[in-house]
């Protein structure tokens, strides 16, 4: 089985990717680049012996989201990490926040769509819990007006995958 692990050369993107290749697996990555190195591959590669197929593009590009799903027809889920992720950040750059993750998001969505593609885990964040009332956190905790665009675009995130699967 194929797998896509976007985002797959961050800290919790390359760990998948090792454990995916583990059990057998066939990975493909792809990364941007804005939050990790391409030295990752190497590193993935010498824990497992195989090395992932890389491509490097932003997947706000919807053109070269679309031709990268086109060409990878016989991927069968998808892993997505890819998302900038830093509160403070997205408070001094929302734009930026909402272009890459929600775009991002999108451009996948409707290539897995065109493409059949059943399968999609998507990383979200505790924030959007807000403040929460009670700690820890559980899945059914109040989501709670997000205190950061990052938080926002998580949120609005959750809430076009659950438009979609409809």
């Amino acid at each position: 089985m194929k797998i896509l692990v976007t985002g797959g050369t961050g800290y919790i993107g390359s760990h998948t990717v090792v454990e995916l290749q583990l059990q057998g697996f066939e990975v493909v990555i792809v990364d941007n680049l804005s939050n990790s190195s391409e030295e990752i591959i190497g590193q993935v590669e010498n824990i497992t012996g195989m090395r992932p197929v890389l491509e490097v593009f932003d997947l706000a590009d919807r053109e070269k989201t679309a031709d990268f799903f086109k060409r990878n027809a016989d991927i069968q889920g998808v892993i997505h990490f890819a998302a900038y992720k830093a509160v403070g950040e997205s408070v001094e750059k929302p734009l930026e926040y909402y272009r890459n993750n929600l775009v991002s998001l999108m451009n996948i969505l409707e290539s897995m769509k065109e493409n059949q593609i059943p399968y999609i885990v998507f990383s979200s964040s505790c924030t959007v819990y807000g403040q929460p009332d009670e700690l820890p956190v559980s899945e059914k905790a109040p989501i709670k007006k997000a205190e950061s665009p990052y938080g926002n675009t998580k949120q609005i995130s959750e809430e076009i995958l659950q438009d979609t699967i409809k």
